[in-house]
């Protein structure tokens, strides 16, 4: 399995990955990286927050973004250079998060592209966006 190489291109291309976040999505979250933020595991103390409920980890939603960057575009073998990435709105359970990546810049001679990202819930709220720079396979 590889990704696409530079050469297979072109501005405008894009992919996607679509998840429902659950429950457990958001306590495996927290269990692998440490990130036990009551924001996220405790409803009693959520539901005095801005959010007035859990709400998923903002790094759990860029995952999603990984997912199409190492799986689709470029895909496998890719590698990852940077991510500047903006949340704009909560993430709750019950969400479909719809990831997706669209290529904005080609640099050939580096071997590098710049990708769009973004996520998108089910009422078609934007709740991330970014920029990633990646190394597609050679």
């Amino acid at each position: 399995m590889k990704g696409r190489i530079i050469s297979e291109l072109k501005i405008g291309d894009k992919e996607f990955v679509q998840k429902t976040i659950s429950e457990g999505d958001i306590y495996l979250y927290a269990g692998i990286t440490g990130d036990l933020n009551p924001a996220h595991i405790n409803e009693e103390y959520a539901k005095n927050t801005i959010f007035k409920g859990r709400i998923a980890h903002g790094m759990l939603t860029a995952g999603l973004v990984s997912a199409v960057i190492g799986m689709k575009l470029p895909g496998p073998g890719t590698i990852y250079l940077a991510q500047e990435l903006k949340f704009t709105a909560p993430v709750r359970i019950g969400d479909t998060i719809k990831a997706e990546g669209e290529i904005i810049e080609i640099n050939t001679e580096k071997n590098r592209v710049k990708i769009r990202t973004t996520c998108i819930n089910q009422n078609g709220d934007f709740v991330l966006q970014g920029v990633a720079t990646v190394m597609p396979p050679k």
